[in-house]
Parts: structure tokens; sequence; C-alpha cells
């Protein structure tokens, strides 16, 4: 029930100790900011570590040839591996409960011109499934899709940076660029999360590159993503069961290490979101330690304000005050303080968060941020030991006798 009384009381108190109000309030406000600022930087700091690691699909897998360094099957040492489209075929075939995308990759590299325009870039020749492996983003068009494989059309898609090199302003889908000698119609423009490097690629159907190298069916690379539900296991199973296929059919000593590459991000991606859930903990902690640190910062001047006041208390009690209005009046001015000063540090936790953006990206710290329920959460709980602090010695105030009180010095 709202007792005007008693705020005016509480408002008097506050204006008459200044000093004491403000290392109350500055103690709360204090601890929320800093774990508001502390917070926000763990989670900076785990927006790189994610960016660096899932620039592609998390369960991709790629397939690199090598050169054999031990003889087997009557064949030499030194014997370099090719990978054909009978490859994909076969991936495709025996390898079905595995997959989800594949695509193989043929990287070029080509001087491209558009009018006055020109500049190098690399081609890179690849069918549909390669847009989710390399989690490309299209801005306009479409990505390279079946029709271009099966045709062997002249269709190319063009990084966001290859766009803006070339064509300035000028929109370049349904546009003629010139890979080499040949002329290729854009039909999309893509930009990624990789940056720079990965927009200033090209990618045209894989078939089409092969037709332009006089009709052969090799290929550099075969990259695929597997099922999620296969979880960290069921990607390890399923690189372990690639690998010995590939080593067989190739004629590859099982021993031999560099026959077949094979690049399996689910075991970084793993030590990856563990390392992430660490520094979770981590930050948590000295969040915890912050607010802690704010709790008996408040704890210790609400039991210096009691003692202040005992010979206040103790008047009032001589006058008739009961135990339980002492107590509520300390009270209410403890949650009072602690409350106002709570929010006064979240509110300037949260601004300086939201002005730090990528200033601190040289530090690896990438758009900090905390969300709202975590901060109002801490907030509120510094608010309850914060009434808890002022309850205790208030308490025990409350429980002097008024002889006693007044002798206090």
């Amino acid at each position: 029930m709202f007792n005007r009384d008693r705020w005016r009381e509480i408002f008097e108190t506050i204006s008459k100790n200044k000093l004491r109000t403000f290392l109350s309030g500055f103690t709360v406000a204090l601890g929320i900011f800093i774990f508001i600022i502390l917070f926000g930087l763990g989670n900076g700091l785990k927006n790189t570590f994610q960016e660096f690691f899932l620039d592609d699909a998390g369960n991709a897998i790629f397939l690199y040839p090598g050169k054999t360094s031990k003889p087997y099957k009557g064949f030499k040492a030194n014997r370099r591996i090719e990978f054909k489209n009978e490859d994909l075929k076969d991936i495709e075939e025996n390898f079905s409960f595995f997959l989800e995308y594949l695509s193989p990759r043929i990287d070029r590299s080509a001087s491209t011109s558009y009018k006055n325009e020109s500049n190098s870039y690399t081609t890179r020749a690849v069918a549909p499934g390669h847009q989710f492996v390399e989690k490309t983003i299209l801005m306009k068009g479409r990505y390279v899709n079946q029709s271009d494989i099966n045709k062997k059309k002249k269709s190319a898609v063009i990084g966001r940076l290859v766009a803006k090199d070339l064509f300035k302003a000028e929109n370049p889908i349904g546009k003629y660029i010139n890979l080499g000698s040949t002329a290729f119609k854009v039909v999309g423009v893509f930009q990624d999360e990789g940056g720079d490097r990965e927009e200033r690629n090209i990618y045209i159907p894989f078939t089409t590159r092969q037709l332009i190298e006089k009709g052969n069916d090799k290929l550099n690379q075969i990259v695929m993503t597997y099922r999620k539900e296969l979880g960290h296991s069921g990607a390890m199973a399923f690189e372990s069961t690639l690998k010995k296929y590939f080593k067989e059919k190739k004629s590859i000593d099982p021993s031999d290490p560099n026959g077949i590459y094979i690049q399996n991000p689910a075991d970084d991606l793993q030590q990856s979101q563990q390392f992430a859930i660490v520094l979770q903990y981590i930050v948590s902690l000295v969040g915890l330690g912050t607010l802690i640190a704010g709790i008996i910062g408040i704890s210790n001047i609400m039991v210096f304000v009691v003692k202040e006041r005992t010979k206040e208390l103790g008047i009032r009690k001589a006058l008739g005050a009961t135990p339980k209005s002492v107590i509520q009046m300390i009270l209410q001015e403890s949650v009072f303080i602690t409350t106002i000063s709570g929010y006064i540090g979240l509110f300037f936790g949260i601004i300086v968060l939201e002005n730090i953006g990528l200033k601190l990206e040289e530090y690896f710290i990438k758009n900090p941020y905390i969300d709202l329920g975590t901060s109002l959460a801490a907030t509120i709980i510094l608010i309850v030991f914060g009434a808890i602090a002022g309850y205790i010695p208030a308490k025990r105030a409350s429980s002097i006798k008024p002889i006693v009180a007044l002798r206090d010095e």
C-alpha cells in the first residue's frame, strides 16, 4: 500500500545523506555496468570465433587428390591421383545415406573483361549444390542450375566485388563478360560472409569448364555436405568410410597418408563449440563475481547506514514505532536506491556495448551484445540481494531496546 509520509521521509533522508546515497547507488550501478560490459565482450569474442570457423557450412567435407608416397599393386610411388566425373556418381550411389549436397570444384584464374573494364579473377566451376556448401547468398538473379550443367551453358554467377569492379552502377544481370576468350552470360550476383576474397570469385558450370578444356572430365576437388542429424560421430564415420572407399578405388596403399586428403571441419567445429561453451562459463563466472562484489559492497554500506541511524531508530521505537515499521522503512529505502542505481548501470552498459560495434574487431571482439533477458535478470538479482542486504541489519536494529539505542555513540 502506498504510504505518502514514508516516501517523503525516504526522500528527506536521501537528500540529507547525499554522499551515503551516492556510494550505495554507485556500488550497485558499477556492479551491473561491469557485468554487462564483460558479458557483452565475451559474446563479441564468441561472434568472431564462430564467424572464423563457420564461413562454410559446418557439415561440409572437402576431398582433395594428392600424390602417393608408397608403391602399391604395381603402381609406383609419387603417382598423381585424379578425380573424374565418375567419382561424383560413385559418391551419389554409394553414400546417399550420408549425403545432403554434392559438387565438384575446378578452379582457374582468368582475365575477365566487360567493355573497357578488365581484371583477373578466380573462376570456380561447380554444380548447383556448391551454393549450400559455400553458404553463398544471392543478391540478384540465380545460381548455377542443373540445366546449365546438362546443356553446358556459358552462364556465370559473379561476386559482389566483381560486379562492382566491372559494371560499376550498371545492373550486370543478362550482360556478357569475357572469361579469357569465351563469353559468358551473367545470371546472378552473390555475396559471401567469407569477405572480399570470396566475393571476387566467379562461378560457372563445371561441365562448361570441362568442355572449354577439350572435353575432359577431370575435377580438382569434390565438396559435399552430410546430413546434420548424423552428428559428430556420424561425420567421422563418413570421413573414414569415404577415405577407405577412394583408396581402394584409386589403388592407394591404405597406410599412405598422401594419396587422398579429406578436410572435415566436424572436429574443429566440435572443439570450437566446446570452446564457446567454456568461454561463456568463464564470462558468466566473472560476471557472477562482479555481482557478488556489488552485493558485498552494498551489504557493507547498509550495515554502516543502519549503524549510523541506531539512535534515530531508538527514538522512533521510543515514540511507538513497531519493529515491523522500522524494517519496512529501511528495506524500502534500500530497494529504492538499489533499483534506480541498477537500471542506471544497465542503461549505460547497454549504450556502451551498442556503440562498440566493430571498433574492437582488431582485438577479435565483434558486435558485443547482451540479451535483454540476461541483463534484466542480473539487475533483478542485485536488487533482491540489495533488499536482503538492507533487511538483515534492519532486523537486528529493530530488535534493539530503545534505551540501548539512545545510548549508542
